[in-house]
């Protein structure tokens, strides 16, 4: 399977990923989807960060979803639906990988901009496929992207 950062993703369809990178900083908590030891979902809560060209996942020092992606980097990550069921903006799903930045000096930059407590795991991400729903009308669209292709869209009345 191929897969891309959110820099190319970024370049390769930028409204598509305006929109999704504006749906997500709409809330400041969303869900995210790791496999346990036995294969098993775990689903928690965390926040995202987009800085320095990049989507990234930070966690608390060893946490179980840590854990999770530092033995299986696959995740989906689900933006919050908001406090009320109009789902203004729609919902967005991104899965991929993550995978574990140990650079001292990448880790750094993002410690001097974000402050996070520490200490603290820092993931960045690689996607595989990014969908975003939405109600447009009397339309339920459905935008997705995977690396290599053109957003598609998928309208149903």
């Amino acid at each position: 399977m191929t897969s891309s950062t959110w820099a190319a993703f970024r370049a390769a369809e930028p409204s598509f990923a305006e929109s999704v990178q504006s749906r997500f900083e709409r809330y400041r908590h969303h869900v995210l989807a790791t496999l346990r030891k036995d294969g098993s979902p775990r689903l928690t809560g965390l926040e995202v960060n987009f800085r320095f060209g990049e989507l990234w996942l930070g966690m608390m020092a060893d946490s179980f979803k840590a854990r999770d992606l530092a033995r299986d980097p696959r995740f989906a990550l689900y933006t919050n639906p908001g406090a009320d069921d109009a789902m203004d903006g729609g919902d967005v799903r991104i899965s991929g990988r993550a995978y574990e930045v140990t650079e001292p000096e990448a880790k750094s930059r993002f410690v001097e901009d974000v402050k996070p407590p520490e200490p603290f795991h820092l993931f960045r991400i690689e996607l595989d496929e990014v969908v975003r729903t939405s109600v447009e009308g009397d339309e339920l669209v459905v935008r997705s992207w995977s690396p290599g292709g053109p957003v598609r869209t998928q309208r149903r009345r």
